[in-house]
């Protein structure tokens, strides 16, 4: 089975390429249902058990199964069916092309170069007539490119004893992330003509003492680095204000994104930029800024290096020749929420996360094809 599962697991990534699955939350988005179908049939036609769990309308995620020995014990194999949007592409998003090696289009290394290959790596099981130690799930998910809405779904009443999730890493194994807090804080003014501005109270300019603040604050976070992750981040991605060129700004909000570490909290994190905002204020009379609540959150991953999970797949990568050094990335994925609820999570895929929502997105062949000859020989060796 494992020459047909080299040869064919490009056959099916081409498939999924051609099916736009553009996050219905962007630009010429729809729902993940065309995927949903795919995936669904493809286990369906190989008499693989299947299906569906709602999320929203006409976008479910897709679960298979293939039954272990032991039918108390459990992993779980994750791809998002969702991508980014193909706006500033410069090659055709939905024609997968394969030139020196390597697969274009869009999603075909964020993620569906993962996807085939987990997607094949399941079927050679129940192909083979073989039966793995423990249950074997493969979940295709909605949702992650916006707010992970289908992995948290997923994660409501699931247990299991790992999980494997797709992601583009360049075939190393990774066993820590970074967390995330994306909030807006506003300053508040008055409005004036700018021919008499003492009349007025600039917005603006409330908010460049902010920023500076926040420039010098961010200083602190690399006396902390994280052994793998590195340190803590936080940048201002976002300005706005103002209505025009002779109006004093009564309003100017700032968007920032904050890369946590394992052991910072969304709490912990949004009230020390509380306190420095006040600070701020403080220094500086007739200043008002107001933080909101956050946009989009998402926890830390830490998985233990001594864990079944993470020592099974530094043994595979190393027994076939490959990196089997554990490293953290500083991304976010579907695995947080695995790990949030007790499951040692491992994010490994093919491809690199630099060619993931790109002008010109690919993947190489090669490491799809490595990909799923790893995740076989995880299902059928985790035990």
């Amino acid at each position: 089975m494992l020459e047909t599962l080299t040869q064919e697991v490009l056959e099916t990534l081409a498939d999924l390429v051609r099916i736009n699955s553009v996050n219905p939350n962007y630009e010429g988005g729809v729902p993940e249902a065309e995927m949903a179908d795919y995936i669904e049939s493809y286990f369906a036609s190989r008499g693989i058990e299947t299906w569906r769990q709602s999320v929203f309308p006409d976008r479910p995620n897709v679960i298979a199964r293939v039954p272990g020995r032991d039918s108390q014990r459990r992993i779980v194999f994750e791809a998002h069916m969702d991508t980014v949007s193909v706006s500033g592409m410069t090659i055709p998003p939905w024609t997968p092309e394969i030139r020196d090696g390597r697969m274009y289009g869009r999603g075909a290394c964020d993620t569906k170069g993962g996807m085939a290959a987990m997607m094949h790596a399941l079927a050679s099981l129940h192909a083979d007539a073989l039966t793995p130690p423990c249950d074997v799930w493969f979940a295709a998910t909605i949702d992650e490119e916006y707010s992970y809405r289908g992995v948290v779904a997923l994660c409501k009443e699931l247990s299991a004893d790992a999980a494997v999730i797709a992601e583009p890493t360049l075939l190393q194994p990774v066993v820590a992330s970074k967390g995330l807090v994306r909030w807006q804080i506003e300053s508040r003014g008055r409005s004036a003509h700018s021919a008499k501005p003492h009349l007025g109270v600039n917005a603006i300019e409330h908010m460049a003492h902010l920023i500076v603040a926040l420039e010098q604050d961010t200083l602190r976070l690399s006396e902390q680095p994280h052994p793998l992750l590195g340190p803590a981040t936080c940048n201002v991605g976002v300005v706005r204000g103002g209505v025009q060129i002779n109006f004093v700004p009564d309003r100017c909000v700032i968007e920032i994104d904050r890369r946590m570490l394992p052991g910072e909290t969304c709490e912990s994190v949004l009230n020390h930029y509380q306190r420095l905002v006040d600070s701020v204020v403080a220094q500086h009379p007739g200043m008002e800024a107001v933080m909101h609540p956050p946009m989009l959150t998402d926890v830390p991953l830490e998985t233990r290096p001594d864990s079944q999970a993470a020592r099974q797949i530094a043994r595979i990568l190393e027994e076939m020749q490959l990196d089997p050094t554990l490293i953290g990335v500083p991304f976010c994925s579907d695995a947080s929420k695995f790990g949030a609820i007790g499951i040692p999570s491992i994010i490994f895929g093919p491809g690199s996360i630099d060619q993931a929502h790109a002008a010109v997105e690919y993947i190489d062949c090669d490491q799809v094809q490595k990909a799923a000859a790893v995740y076989r020989r995880f299902m059928l060796e985790f035990n």
